[in-house]
């Protein structure tokens, strides 16, 4: 690992998405890991209709959603949720550090 300032840098870590919407056109993977960027994480449909998507992201609490045709979604595969600024909810997930 880097030397980050005087303390080691943490890795990122493999982390996969999917989001079941056979009818949908587009989806993306949203969240503070991307400052909430609606473009950068286009998510790729299967055969199933199954959208996926593998990002890299640092350990931590990290909040996030989906885009899906211009409306955002819950995870449905994921209970883990908070109360964002808006009144609505985003899904949570917590990375841990590699060992």
């Amino acid at each position: 690992m880097a030397n980050y300032r005087g303390k080691i840098k943490p890795k990122r870590r493999r982390m996969e998405f999917s989001f079941d919407c056979p009818n949908a056109n587009a989806v993306f993977l949203t969240g503070d890991f991307n400052e909430w960027n609606i473009k950068k994480h286009p998510m790729k449909r299967n055969d199933d209709g199954l959208w996926g998507k593998i990002i890299y992201v640092f350990p931590g609490r990290h909040e996030y959603k989906f885009w899906v045709d211009g409306h955002w979604q819950m995870d449905p595969n994921n209970d883990l949720s908070c109360m964002n600024c808006y009144g609505t909810y985003n899904n949570i997930i917590v990375v841990e550090p590699k060992p």
